[in-house]
């Protein structure tokens, strides 16, 4: 998945596009934090001058920007699929859980930096806000499920919600892609473990 469409407006020079920049960026505010990363630290680790940056992005900031918007693009993508908006609720919280666990897989460096903003500025604010309004719909899924009889009706749905994800986003801290386990495998996982104790008993 490109940055939410930005990645094709811009030409860059040779063996520098905005893509690579966005992973060699993202690999460092992760290994050293954000604030904690320079432009020329970025300009050291890429083998090019700042200005070779500036000529992409205007500034660390919108980097940033462009690396949450890539994350939560993705994730609100898998909101809209029709797994996600037709059929029981139920199985569309499922579609929900499992797309979020591929665009974890997907897009790993991209979503850690995510799970890692604090809102220390209107840009983290801003994904922060985005974060919630995901968070609302996931709540709202289960809702719609314990309404429709599908889940237990003694769970708080907003509960349920935020231990779903802390589930998915604890996958950040462990998963590696060359361990083996595919985003299916991940996701089956996942499901059996913590839909089990969310279904209404028949």
């Amino acid at each position: 998945m490109t940055a939410a469409g930005t990645t094709t407006g811009r030409r860059g020079r040779p063996g520098h596009s905005l893509d690579s920049l966005l992973d060699v960026a993202v690999a460092v505010f992760n290994e050293r934090g954000y604030d904690a990363t320079s432009m020329d630290e970025l300009a050291s680790r890429l083998g090019v001058t700042k200005s070779a940056i500036y000529h992409h992005v205007s500034s660390k900031v919108e980097l940033l920007r462009l690396a949450l918007d890539r994350a939560l693009d993705a994730l609100f993508a898998v909101t809209q699929e029709p797994g996600a908006t037709t059929g029981p609720a139920i199985d569309r919280l499922e579609h929900v859980v499992r797309g979020s666990v591929r665009v974890l897989t997907a897009e790993l460096p991209f979503v850690t930096l995510l799970l890692r903003v604090r809102g220390n500025s209107p840009v983290e604010e801003a994904a922060l806000q985005r974060r919630r309004e995901f968070d609302q719909i996931v709540t709202d899924l289960v809702r719609a499920a314990e309404d429709e009889g599908d889940v237990r009706p003694d769970v708080d749905p907003a509960v349920a919600g935020r231990l779903l994800f802390g589930s998915v986003n604890s996958l950040t801290e462990w998963y590696r892609p060359d361990g083996g386990l595919s985003a299916d495998d991940l996701a089956d996982a996942l499901v059996a473990t913590t839909f089990q104790g969310l279904r209404a008993r028949s």
